[in-house]
């Protein structure tokens, strides 16, 4: 298992945060997803091997917020 952290640009509320959080909980391989409203960071634990940083990207972006890769 990776953690991986995804700068999240766009969030203003607690609903942005649960949009977040939801969109990243659906892609296949991820364990926990953890957002952050005040440091815009989105912490999510990840099945080496089944998922990586592009897919949970997209997702954030599906979700309607921009996504920068952090730290790996």
């Amino acid at each position: 298992m990776s953690t991986i952290m995804i700068k999240v640009g766009g969030m203003k509320c607690e609903g942005c945060v649960g949009a977040v959080q939801e969109r990243l909980s659906q892609v296949r391989g991820v364990r926990t997803a953890v957002v952050d409203l005040a440091s815009g960071e989105a912490n999510v634990q990840i099945e080496d091997g089944v998922t990586d940083i592009g897919k949970l990207v997209e997702a954030v972006k599906a979700a309607g917020y921009e996504a920068t890769p952090g730290n790996v």
